[in-house]
């Protein structure tokens, strides 16, 4: 008969089963912001995490799990809406379904062998959490060859395959499969195509930001997409993404920068677009807008 017992977190609890000479753990209670599942209980190793062990938590934003770990059962981790980062060994694991599912959150599954201030191990750690968040790619889970030319060609490939998918493909499906909410929000054909080309921002986004190893011709895409995506554009959804969903985080305005999204003919209306919000965000582009343009300034002095 399993032995079930419970260990003391700072803030809660992890419950668990010791089966002959493994522990499985089976739930976690309590308030905990980050949570290091030890890799021994009772002297056995921590083999699993069971079913549901983390469902729907609330206030945990990262998890360690120890090398001993083989199995993670089905929505072990599902709907814990602020989990933004999980460490755990990069090794062959039994891997059940919907582990992470809406966790929406979620930008970092790290090796906890890796050296984190290596920019690849970081750049395959946010791209390994972005098959289940972006890429819908369970067959790319993979944590053994994660990082392998051969697993980046596939991710880049899936993710071409959303890049090029028509923004209204999929529209008039969801609304057979939904005609209680007819007339919402959602069912409107211009809302639900805005919401892919956010999709589609984000994706590009992401993979520029964590570039190992990828393709040049592929980086011009993506970079060609968000900029027809910016403000003072036909539609703004690159600008969108960032002041709605990164409005104080300043990674992402020099990174707008960088591919040059930020341009004297739209300055003024993202200055409009930004109001009294964002104040430091604000401040940093006027004062690169302020640099750039002294220097247009001065060479035009010299055209003269």
């Amino acid at each position: 008969m399993d032995k079930r017992g419970e260990l003391s977190t700072e803030h809660g609890a992890l419950a668990y089963e010791r089966n002959e000479d493994e522990i499985r753990i089976t739930g976690y209670r309590g308030k905990d912001t980050e949570v290091a599942v030890p890799g021994t209980i009772e002297g056995c190793p921590v083999t699993c995490i069971g079913k549901k062990a983390f469902l729907s938590n609330k206030m945990v934003k990262q998890v360690s799990l120890p090398e001993s770990v083989v199995q993670i059962e089905d929505w072990a981790f599902a709907f814990c809406s602020k989990l933004a980062k999980i460490m755990l060994p990069y090794h062959g694991m039994e891997i059940g379904q919907g582990i992470f599912k809406d966790c929406t959150a979620l930008v970092q599954i790290i090796d906890e062998h890796g050296d984190e201030q290596d920019t690849k191990t970081e750049d395959i750690s946010y791209l390994l959490a972005a098959v289940m968040s972006r890429l819908d790619a369970f067959y790319l889970f993979d944590f053994e060859n994660a990082g392998t030319a051969e697993w980046l060609a596939k991710w880049d490939a899936r993710m071409g395959q959303l890049m090029a998918t028509p923004d209204a493909e999929g529209f008039s499906k969801m609304l057979l499969c939904g005609e209680e909410d007819y007339g919402s929000l959602e069912n409107n054909l211009d809302y639900y195509i805005e919401q892919r080309r956010r999709e589609k921002v984000r994706l590009a986004m992401l993979r520029l930001m964590h570039d190992y190893a990828l393709n040049q011709s592929v980086k011009s895409m993506l970079r060609e997409y968000l900029l027809s995506h910016c403000k003072g554009q036909e539609t703004e959804e690159t600008w969108l993404v960032i002041l709605e969903e990164h409005g104080d985080d300043l990674c992402y305005y020099q990174f707008l920068t960088e591919i040059g999204g930020v341009r004297e003919d739209n300055f003024q209306a993202m200055m409009e677009d930004m109001g009294d919000r964002h104040t430091e965000m604000k401040a940093w582009l006027m004062n690169y807008h302020s640099r750039n343009h002294t220097k247009e300034d001065v060479f035009a002095d010299f055209e003269l």
